[in-house]
């Protein structure tokens, strides 16, 4: 294995910037490629945004997790998961700063992207209380991860068909999608072709994100900052790299709901990755060492994610500072909760 934190830090900063820079091209095509599969097979956009875009923009969690939890790094593991689900978020008002003219949540129209929020909230609202009463393990794994892959799987079957089901519909929405323009990768690609071209996409956030996970590990090391901090803050952002650019990229094309089931999806996925965490950390189940920096760090992307819940049920289209109220919100909240995430860092 690449001994990263052996390399000085301007070898670390270097390769950093390359990957950030591979990871945001791949994260960009990616979104066309998805939003031409959607349009081909009929998925629609929230659900292939959930499962597609989603899945594969959380691959760059994959290494970092494995990687932490085989080395005995649970916290670092745990907290690079918790800490995405909260920036992931967050990207949301990145992005609804991006649209600017109106708010995000008043462009997305589908009621399927409620329910991948709902359902987002659920999982979180489990992890945080299988953090606070304990994992138990079963063979080195815990049962709690075992439960929050299964209700993850369940999470991608409940949302699975429920995009063509017509629950209800927000007035307007009808006017809305045929303002959406057909991406460039839909009409000049076929579904074989634009299949081929997600995987290579997905192939490169992989390895940039293995390289870009690693060196903001060594960074963290290099500069003694905390690890609940660091796998909180800096890999977590490092690994929704892809999130933001794929979600800007949806943005411009006007995919709202491709964008905001990307994040929801992902964050889904991330909470199935724990299970993989608890598979490759050997001292017991990987939940059992968290404490209540983690919960708290759970309940943060819980509390976020019920922001945009409320902005998409409440639909009120003003805005300040570019962006809708939810979202200024949100950043105030994650600025709030970084500061109590401080205060609970292990050894701070």
């Amino acid at each position: 294995m690449l001994a990263f934190a052996n390399w000085s830090i301007s070898v670390n900063l270097l390769l950093f910037a390359v990957s950030a820079a591979a990871v945001w091209a791949a994260g960009t095509r990616l979104a066309g490629y998805v939003d031409g599969i959607a349009q081909k097979t009929g998925l629609g956009q929230a659900f292939t945004g959930m499962l597609l875009l989603g899945g594969i923009t959380s691959l760059a969690e994959i290494s970092t997790v494995t990687t932490s939890a085989y080395t005995g790094n649970a916290a670092l593991a745990v907290n690079n998961l918790l800490g995405s689900a909260a920036i992931n978020v967050l990207l949301l008002a990145i992005a609804d700063a991006v649209l600017g003219r109106e708010a995000l949540t008043t462009a997305v129209a589908k009621p399927a992207t409620l329910l991948q929020g709902v359902l987002g909230i659920i999982l979180l609202a489990v992890l945080s209380a299988i953090i606070v009463a304990g994992d138990i393990g079963v063979a080195h794994v815990g049962l709690g991860s075992c439960l929050l892959l299964l209700l993850c799987i369940g999470s991608i079957w409940l949302a699975s068909g429920y995009e063509h089901r017509h629950v209800w519909t927000v007035v307007g929405a009808e006017k809305r999608e045929r303002k959406q323009d057909t991406t460039d990768s839909a009409k000049s690609s076929s579904l074989q072709q634009l299949t081929v071209k997600t995987a290579v996409a997905a192939a490169v956030i992989v390895v940039a994100g293995f390289f870009l996970s690693q060196t903001a590990d060594a960074l963290a090391q290099k500069t003694g900052i905390g690890a609940g901090l660091v796998g909180l803050v800096l890999i977590g952002f490092a690994t929704s790299l892809p999130e933001l650019s794929s979600i800007v990229a949806a943005l411009r094309h006007k995919r709202y709901e491709l964008a905001m089931g990307d994040i929801f999806g992902t964050n889904l996925f991330n909470i199935a990755l724990i299970f993989l965490a608890d598979v490759a950390y050997t001292g017991g189940p990987v939940l059992r060492e968290a404490g209540p920096f983690e919960a708290v760090a759970s309940l943060l992307a819980l509390v976020l994610t019920g922001i945009f819940i409320l902005g998409l049920l409440e639909r009120k289209n003003r805005t300040i500072l570019r962006m809708g109220y939810d979202s200024l919100t949100a950043i105030v909240v994650f600025a709030c909760g970084l500061v109590a995430l401080y205060f609970l860092t292990p050894n701070s």
